[in-house]
């Protein structure tokens, strides 16, 4: 169970947890109602205050929640989570919620947890997890379905974030998942050093 491995991120280092470009999984709630959707567009976008964006499409039901609730988490689901990854990026939550009255979470029994600072579900096992507040800007949400979010409480699974940095050797099962296409992914590898080139005399 990742809770007991789950610690705070400070948020000057929480864009750290997406800046390896990994798939990540959106969640929302308003007025009872919950979703989960998959994103492979998502990206750190400030330092202070921590921004991020997510590219949520006028289509998805989550993006609703979103809006009316102006507040969503971003969730950093691990490799042994692909088919979760898969399946609620594959399905429609309003469309299960009409059939079977039920959410996503329930439909696949997925875990979750309460943050401590919005109310959106937070799915358990992930290796990190950001939530945010909206910062509505309608121009881009409208033209572009880009979402600007503040983050304001960050948490990481300290077994491959710790001290600011990921760290995977040793848990291949926690690995982050980085979508190519039509269900296809690739896994994040292990983290080589760069240097600084000396220039030329």
């Amino acid at each position: 169970m990742s809770a007991s491995h789950r610690r705070p991120v400070p948020l000057a280092k929480s864009y750290r947890l997406l800046n390896h470009g990994p798939t990540v999984l959106v969640s929302a709630a308003h007025d009872g109602k919950r979703n989960i959707m998959a994103a492979a567009w998502a990206m750190p976008l400030d330092f202070d205050p921590p921004k991020v964006t997510v590219v949520l499409d006028k289509s998805v039901w989550t993006r609703q929640l979103v809006e009316a609730s102006g507040t969503f988490v971003i969730n950093v689901p691990t490799v042994s989570q692909v088919d979760i990854v898969e399946t609620v990026g594959s399905t429609s939550g309003l469309e299960i919620s009409k059939e079977k009255d039920v959410d996503k979470f329930s439909a696949y029994s997925l875990e979750t947890f309460q943050g401590e600072v919005i109310d959106a579900p937070l799915l358990e096992s992930c290796a990190a997890w950001l939530e945010c507040r909206l910062l509505p800007e309608s121009h881009n949400q409208g033209q572009y379905d880009l979402f600007i979010g503040e983050v304001v409480a960050a948490y990481a699974d300290e077994r491959v974030f710790s001290d600011g940095h990921w760290h995977f050797q040793g848990h291949d099962a926690l690995r982050t998942v980085h979508h190519v296409a039509g269900g296809h992914f690739l896994v994040i590898g292990d983290s080589v050093e760069g240097k600084v080139l000396p220039r030329p005399e």
